[in-house]
């Protein structure tokens, strides 16, 4: 590996220890090597910090940073892309699996297609066992052409993985980073596609673990996973309706930052009116994750043969 990876992945974390050294295996066993893996602790009390220096101390990939406090998870992702060298970045979950062939697969898609701007793969919720309990079809428009498209599919349907893709990072310094209102990732997301296409690999690769203790469960009020995205949106001065104003300014805002032509920054608008008019609609606001899960038992895919580290796991 040369002094400046090509690749960095960001691996912010809190109190992981559950699941974490599952995520490392699967990122560290990747058939695509040439990258570092930055690690944001932010100030655990558990185990996590254990589990860090023992992984650190056998691969120098890692570079183990912790904080002194707990500044939020919203901070924390920030920063470990603000730590990033790589040309190409990609965020990754402490408690999410990887199959061995993504980030060979994602790069290799970067390289081919110079228009786009992000890559990732076919996905699956998995139960805390590592179970795939929801298959997911992307249906996403993000490889459109046209940036109005882009913006369209992002509003209206169920989100895909692509927050976790692997990116140009030279685009992700020109978008605005991650804010910690309400469903900001997904303003965050549909202002990367206004600067150009993704692309989907058809292989299932990416494997997002759903469980009691993940934090969308773990805080089931919109502003308590607003404090858990940053603690300074505790308070009075953060009441839920300014969360929600927030989430829409989002969305104008990345609009009126993102490189369109006047005609398609008001089919953008046009997109947003609409898509506002339609959260009134019963199921608007459907999750993946929500969806009615299948039984494990049935399912032909196969994640321990996929994932490195859960070789041999099941007959």
């Amino acid at each position: 590996m040369t002094d400046r990876p090509r690749l960095s992945i960001g691996l912010p974390v809190y109190n992981g220890e559950e699941y974490l050294a599952e995520s490392f295996d699967a990122l560290l066993g990747q058939t695509y090597e040439d990258f570092e893996l930055v690690v944001s602790d932010n100030a655990s009390t558990d185990g996590t910090e254990d589990i860090c220096r023992r992984y650190a101390a056998k691969d120098s990939r890692i570079r183990y940073l912790r904080l002194p406090r707990n500044i939020g998870a919203t901070p924390n992702h920030n920063h470990v892309f603000a730590e990033s060298r790589g040309e190409l970045f990609k965020w990754a979950s402490h408690d999410d699996l990887y199959g061995r062939d993504l980030l060979e697969r994602c790069v290799a898609a970067l390289d081919e297609r110079p228009d786009v701007i992000l890559a990732h793969t076919e996905q699956a919720v998995v139960d805390g066992a590592g179970r795939v309990k929801v298959p997911y079809t992307y249906t996403l428009a993000t490889d459109s052409p046209h940036a109005p498209e882009r913006f369209r599919s992002l509003l209206f349907e169920p989100g895909g993985d692509d927050f976790y893709g692997v990116m140009r990072a030279d685009v992700l310094r020109r978008v605005k980073p991650l804010d910690s209102y309400h469903h900001a990732d997904r303003t965050f997301v549909a202002e990367i596609t206004l600067h150009g296409a993704f692309h989907q690999v058809p292989e299932l690769l990416y494997f997002r673990r759903d469980h009691p203790t993940r934090a969308e469960r773990a805080n089931p009020s919109k502003r308590s996973r607003c404090v858990n995205l940053d603690p300074r949106r505790a308070g009075p001065l953060h009441p839920t309706p300014r969360l929600l104003a927030e989430y829409v300014w989002g969305f104008v805002a990345a609009i009126r930052r993102a490189p369109l032509s006047p005609a398609d920054r008001r089919a953008c608008y046009r997109h947003l009116g609409a898509w506002m008019t339609s959260r009134v609609r019963p199921g608007a606001g459907e999750r993946v994750e929500d969806r009615a899960p299948v039984d494990p038992d049935g399912v032909t895919v196969s994640v321990d043969a996929l994932v490195a580290g859960r070789e041999g796991r099941r007959a």
